[in-house]
Parts: C-alpha cells; sequence; structure tokens
C-alpha cells in the first residue's frame, strides 16, 4: 500500500505542477493579448471613458439649459402676443384718430390727387374811382 500512496503522492504532485504551469501561461497570454488590444487602441482615435463621461455630462447638461431656454422662449413669445392682442384691442376700441394742424400732415396733402389745383389764384389790383 506504502507505494501506491507514493505513486499517488507523485502523481498528484505532477498534476499540481501541471497545473500551475497551466495558470501561469493562462495568464502569460492574458497580459500578452492585453498588451496587444493596448496597442492596437492606443493606434486608433479612442477616447477614454473618463473622457467620455466627462463630454457625457456636459451635453446632459447643454441639453437642460437648451431646453430651459425653449421654455422661456415660448414664455417670452406668448408674452409678446398678449401684448399685441391689447395693442390692437386698444386700438380698436379708440376709433380713428385726428391728426391735430401742422402734425405729421405736409400742405397740399389734403387734396386729391386725381384734381389737380388750378394753382394761387391772382386778385386784379383795385382801380381808385
Amino acid at each position: 500500500m506504502q507505494v501506491d500512496n507514493k505513486l499517488l503522492d507523485d502523481l498528484a504532485r505532477v498534476a499540481g505542477g501541471a497545473l500551475g504551469a497551466l495558470s501561469n501561461l493562462r495568464e502569460e497570454a492574458e497580459a500578452q493579448m492585453r498588451q496587444q488590444f493596448e496597442r492596437i487602441l492606443s493606434r486608433m482615435d479612442v477616447v477614454s471613458r473618463e473622457e467620455h463621461e466627462a463630454v457625457r455630462a456636459i451635453a446632459a447638461k447643454a441639453r437642460e439649459e437648451q431646453e430651459a431656454l425653449t421654455e422661456r422662449v415660448i414664455a417670452l413669445e406668448a408674452t409678446v402676443a398678449t401684448l399685441l392682442a391689447d395693442r390692437t384691442l386698444l386700438h380698436e376700441e379708440a376709433g380713428p384718430r385726428r391728426r391735430a394742424a401742422g402734425h405729421g400732415v405736409k400742405p397740399g396733402a389734403d387734396e386729391s390727387p386725381a384734381a389737380p389745383s388750378a394753382g394761387p389764384t391772382i386778385v386784379p389790383p383795385a382801380t381808385a374811382p
């Protein structure tokens, strides 16, 4: 029985050594593949995760600001529309305005263009009796 135990111990040692060698071989292959991927990625124009996350946060903030500004523009447009409607309503209620003499009216502007004036009237001098 001793021989069997010694043989089993030797087999266990050899198997353990083989597993250790395979484990080291696996780790070395992973390290080689990782280095190869890093070299390939460094040649490509790829951003890091940190850069990606930073740009993503900036884009999210810009989106929120854009949405807030859109809401603000809509509110301002509604205010302008309300003010224009009020102004139009006030003008309709007030009716047509009369212009004061000499304010904003050019001389001769009252005459219609279809009937031209005969020009100035010349009065003959009075004769003495």
